[in-house]
C-alpha cells in the first residue's frame, strides 16, 4: 500500500534512502512510529508490528510524516476495515486496528496524558455510529479530504460510520447535479456554486436530515423531489471564502427539526445545532454526568442546546446554563420546553457569572482550548463544592486540571470512546473541593 500526497503539499520534503522498519507503537495522534536513525518517522494508518519501506516524508505540524511508503509485512494486530476508503480518506486513522485495540490504545493514551488510571466506556455501534456527516462537493470529487490535505477531496459513494443513507443521498446529490448541471466549489480558487452536502440523523428517531450549502445563487425548485425521502431538507448559503460547511439557511421543506431522543429526553435539531456525534455513546455520556452531579442546584457552563441542562432537569435538578451562541441558547430554551423541564438558559460568557458558590455543581464542557484561565482563578475563588469536567481534549483538561487541584482533589473520571476508529476520546472528570 502507498500513501502519496501532492509535492504542493509538502512544505520541507526529504528524500531518504529507502529502509525498511518496524512499527513499535502508535503516536497519540494515532500514527505508526517507526525510528530511522535518530528520526522518529509517523506513518498514517499503520500498526504495531507493521514492516514499512519509507521513501519519502515531510514536516507536519512538527512532527515528521511518511508520505510515500509501502507495508511489506501486515502485523497479525490487523484486521480488514469495512470502509473502502481507508487509507485514503482522513477520517478514520484506526478502522484496521481491532476495536478492543483501539479502546487500550485510548486507555494508554489517557493515563499517559493525565497521569492516573481510567477506564474507558465502548461504544455501543462502531459503525453507523455518526449521526452527522459534512460531505464536500467539490471538482475533484464528493466526499473528505484525503488525509493531509485541504484542496483534495476522495469521491465516496457512502460512508459507513455514519450508515446506509448516506449512500442514498450522495446518489441524489449526484443526480440531482447531473440533471441541472449544477458547479461544484473549486477549492484553489474558491469559486463555483454548492460547497457542502450535510446529513443528520436521529439515531433513536429515524429522522434524517439533509442540507445543501451553497455559495449565492439560485437552487433549482426540484430539489425537493430528489430529496424525498428526507423529513427535513434545508438549502444553506454561506457568501464568504471561509471552507465551512454551514450557512445561513435560506429556504426549508417540510420539518423545521428532526429529533434526537437520549434516554427519553427529546432534542430538537437544526442544521446550526451543535450535538453530540454519537448519539448511542451520549446516552452513556448523559448518564455519567447525571450520576456524578450532587445537590440540587446546577449550573451548566458551555450549555450548547442543552444536551446535559436538559436531560439533567428531567431527573429533577434546578438547572440554569450559561452559552454564549444566542442560537444554541434559544434551542436550549426550546428544548426545556418540549420536555417540559425546570431549566432556563441564558446568553452570557464562562465568566460571567456572578458567583459560583450559588450552585451545589458546576458542569463545564470548554471547547478544546479549555478553561479560561479567568475562568479557573474564578472556580478558585467561588469555590463551588463539585465540579463535573466534560472534556473532549485530554491535553487541555489535564493542564486545567493542574490548576485546579489546589482547591480541588479528583474524585472519578471516565472515558468514553465518542469517536470510534479515529484517536479522539471524550472525558468526564469529578472534582470535589478540599476539606
Amino acid at each position: 500500500m502507498y500513501i502519496f500526497a501532492p509535492l504542493n503539499f509538502i512544505n520541507i520534503l526529504h528524500k531518504i534512502q529507502s529502509m525498511r522498519v518496524e512499527i513499535t507503537k502508535l503516536s497519540q495522534e494515532g500514527f505508526g512510529i517507526a525510528k530511522v536513525g535518530k528520526k522518529k518517522i509517523h506513518v498514517p494508518f499503520t500498526a504495531p508490528g507493521d514492516v514499512v519501506e519509507i521513501n519519502k516524508w515531510h514536516r507536519e505540524r512538527r512532527k515528521l510524516v511518511a508520505h510515500d511508503y509501502e507495508i511489506i509485512e501486515y502485523s497479525k494486530e490487523r484486521v480488514e476495515p469495512k470502509c473502502s476508503y481507508f487509507g485514503l480518506c482522513g477520517g478514520c486513522l484506526l478502522q484496521h486496528l481491532p476495536y478492543e485495540e483501539q479502546l487500550r490504545f485510548k486507555k494508554s493514551k489517557l493515563e499517559e496524558i493525565l497521569g492516573f488510571e481510567v477506564d474507558v466506556i465502548p461504544s455501543p455501534e462502531i459503525y453507523g455510529h455518526r449521526n452527522r456527516i459534512d460531505v464536500a462537493i467539490t471538482t475533484s470529487g464528493i466526499g473528505f479530504r484525503r488525509r493531509g490535505t485541504w484542496w483534495d477531496v476522495i469521491n465516496i459513494d457512502e460512508c459507513p460510520v455514519f450508515g446506509k443513507r448516506s449512500k442514498k443521498a450522495l446518489n441524489a446529490l449526484r443526480e440531482f447535479i447531473e440533471d441541472f448541471k449544477l458547479e461544484p466549489w473549486h477549492l484553489e480558487k474558491s469559486e463555483g456554486f454548492l460547497r457542502y452536502i450535510v446529513l443528520r440523523e436521529g439515531k433513536f428517531t429515524g429522522e434524517f436530515m439533509v442540507n445543501i450549502v451553497t455559495d449565492e445563487g439560485d437552487l433549482p425548485e426540484e430539489v425537493e423531489s430528489y430529496f424525498d425521502f428526507a423529513d427535513s431538507l434545508y438549502w444553506s448559503v454561506n457568501n464568504t471564502k471561509s471552507d465551512v460547511s454551514y450557512g445561513e439557511p435560506r429556504r426549508f421543506w417540510k420539518k423545521e427539526f428532526i429529533t434526537e431522543e437520549l434516554d427519553g429526553v427529546t432534542y430538537l435539531i437544526h442544521p446550526n445545532s451543535f450535538f453530540q456525534t454519537n448519539s448511542y455513546q451520549a446516552v452513556n455520556l448523559v448518564k455519567e454526568v447525571a450520576e456524578l452531579a450532587e445537590g440540587q442546584k446546577i449550573l451548566d457552563l458551555y450549555s450548547g442546546v442543552g444536551t446535559f441542562g436538559v436531560y439533567l432537569a428531567k431527573r429533577g435538578f434546578d438547572v440554569e446554563g450559561v452559552e454564549i451562541n444566542p442560537f444554541a441558547v434559544e434551542m436550549a430554551n426550546k428544548n426545556a420546553e418540549l420536555n417540559g423541564v425546570n431549566a432556563t438558559f441564558r446568553v452570557g460568557e464562562d465568566k460571567s457569572v456572578e458567583s459560583l458558590a450559588d450552585y451545589d455543581t458546576v458542569i463545564v464542557d470548554p471547547p478544546r482550548a479549555g478553561l479560561h484561565p479567568k475562568l479557573i482563578r474564578k472556580i478558585l475563588k467561588d469555590k463551588p463544592e463539585t465540579l463535573v469536567y466534560v472534556s473532549c481534549n485530554p491535553k487541555t483538561l489535564a493542564q486545567n486540571l493542574d490548576a485546579l487541584i489546589e482547591h480541588y482533589e479528583i474524585k472519578d473520571g471516565v472515558g468514553l470512546d465518542m469517536f470510534p476508529h479515529t484517536p479522539h476520546v471524550e472525558m468526564v472528570v469529578k472534582l470535589k473541593l478540599k476539606v
